[in-house]
């Protein structure tokens, strides 16, 4: 029989329960370690789920809005504890009356935290809530809400500053266009171990997605199912590179320098267009991923996402296929002496087209609106960056010939205007190119060389006009994902496994 508190409060129970295996996870990542035995003494099994709760991706029968809801202000109280340990009181000291304060008042203004806080560490936060709402069941639209919900949640109550407008973008939105890769790239880890991933993909799969196996690991059978990737057409390809030498100069200020470092490179591409019976009914059905690292730097050198939100596939006679429509993006690009971020919506389309039995073209063009910062490295009594309404285009080309070797092109500019912005007026305009010749040598294995070019030009009232490049030439070494370079077959009678 129902007491009166569970006819008055309905999902107090689910409530009750989402509340202890939520505390259950943070001790299990805390306190279990492989192989000690304290996880059949400290974590309690997850009992198995009935069959009406295991949640279907298909019917959506089984997701969760309460689990996300419960899960991200823990996030959110667990981090601000940790800052408050770590950077103390004066940021992360909230209180109720500051955020009272900020929900009435605000202000809410631009904040001035450093570039690689704002345009990555926030933007990583926002993945992190919007995966605890994918990986209870919601779609792509469902989590981009809670992932703005936790953000707002984050300005108002999280730090004692006031709440400001581009932690708000890049928190909520570039948050969601970076969680929704990571959560598809972290299922496919788990789905090519077939029905139990084991401990080093579920490892690998927590590494790119942390919330997807919390859900897993708290709430056992119920959020277990994986994500139907339909089973897309997909090119990943990992790079160790060495300069040959990297050029820096800056005109503005006559400053040259030469040094040499080590790079790692990752990138992906899902959802490549041209694969029979694959469909773009979902958003980020299509999508490329990217993300670089270099010696001597303390994050990513280059963190880059865009995805397919809205549109649709179609082809030009038997030797073309793409697919167009809405895309969304986050950018992060942090050459040594000047750096690049934006969130932006633009149109365009990804294509392949076969010139040949065995040559083939693949390339995307895109164009569009965005909110972006830009800016040099910060020195003494030089500027940092600025913020501002910005516009970007992207073209990239990859041509394949067969399997034995590929060349890629790639270029995209950001301008980042004036408009917006509540710092000195000013205008960036960054230009990055790129030119990449890779030689399969034996199976998955690779070599190859590239060449990097990256160009800021910097026009404000109140200082001197500044023109800024980054040069890099490399030697490499390539791990690549599919020995014919990702290239999409779909021509009648051909096999690319015989070719």
């Amino acid at each position: 029989m129902k007491t009166d508190v569970e006819r008055a409060f309905p999902n107090m129970r689910e409530i009750g329960r989402a509340t202890r295996r939520i505390i259950v996870g943070v001790l299990a990542l805390g306190l279990v370690r492989p192989g000690t035995g304290l996880a059949e003494e400290t974590v309690p099994s997850a009992a198995s789920a009935p069959a009406d709760q295991v949640h279907s991706w298909r019917t959506g029968g089984g997701k969760s809005y309460l689990i996300p809801a419960l899960e991200i202000p823990s996030f959110l109280i667990l981090l601000n504890l940790s800052d408050r340990l770590i950077y103390g009181d004066a940021i992360y000291g909230s209180t109720y009356k500051s955020s009272r304060d900020h929900l009435l008042h605000g202000p809410w203004k631009f904040d001035n935290d450093p570039f690689n806080v704002n345009q990555l560490g926030h933007p990583y936060q926002g993945a992190m809530m919007y995966g605890f709402a994918r990986s209870a069941g919601l779609s792509f639209w469902e989590s981009l809400v809670y992932s703005n919900a936790g953000s707002l949640m984050w300005k108002i109550a999280g730090e004692t500053d006031a709440p400001s407008i581009n932690d708000q973008i890049t928190t909520g939105n570039a948050g969601s266009l970076l969680g929704e890769p990571l959560f598809r790239m972290a299922n496919l880890v788990l789905g090519d171990g077939g029905d139990d991933p084991g401990f080093w993909r579920s490892l690998g799969a927590c590494f790119i997605s942390p919330p997807t196996v919390l859900n897993r690991l708290v709430f056992g059978e119920r959020f277990e199912p994986l994500y139907p990737s339909h089973n897309p057409a997909t090119f990943t390809q990992v790079r160790l590179g060495s300069s040959l030498t990297v050029r820096e100069e800056d005109h503005g200020f006559s400053n040259t320098e030469s040094r040499k470092e080590t790079s790692l490179d990752f990138s992906m591409d899902y959802g490549l267009p041209g694969k029979p019976g694959y469909t773009y009914r979902r958003p980020f059905d299509y999508f490329n991923f990217q993300f670089t690292a270099v010696d001597g730097k303390t994050s990513f050198e280059n963190l880059m996402t865009r995805g397919l939100l809205y549109g649709t596939d179609y082809e030009l006679g038997d030797d073309y296929r793409g697919v167009w429509g809405l895309y969304g993006s986050y950018d992060y690009l942090s050459p040594k002496v000047f750096r690049v971020s934006s969130t932006a919506g633009s149109l365009g389309t990804t294509h392949q087209w076969w010139l040949s039995r065995d040559l083939a073209l693949q390339g995307t063009a895109l164009a569009g609106p965005g909110f972006g910062a830009a800016g040099t490295t910060a020195t003494v009594g030089q500027r940092d960056y600025h913020y501002g309404a910005t516009v970007q285009e992207l073209l990239a080309l990859r041509l394949i010939f067969g399997n034995v070797a590929m060349l890629d092109a790639s270029g995209r500019e950001y301008y980042v205007s004036e408009v917006g912005s509540t710092s000195t007026k000013g205008t960036e305009r960054i230009a990055r190119g790129n030119v990449s010749f890779t030689l399969r040598v034996f199976r998955h294995h690779a070599i190859g060389i590239q060449y990097v070019e990256s160009r800021r030009n910097a026009e404000y009232a109140n200082l001197p006009t500044r023109a800024q490049s980054e040069k890099t030439f490399s030697l490499n070494y390539n791990f690549i994902g599919d020995k014919r370079f990702g290239e999409v077959e779909w021509r009648n009678g051909m096999d690319s496994d015989d070719r």
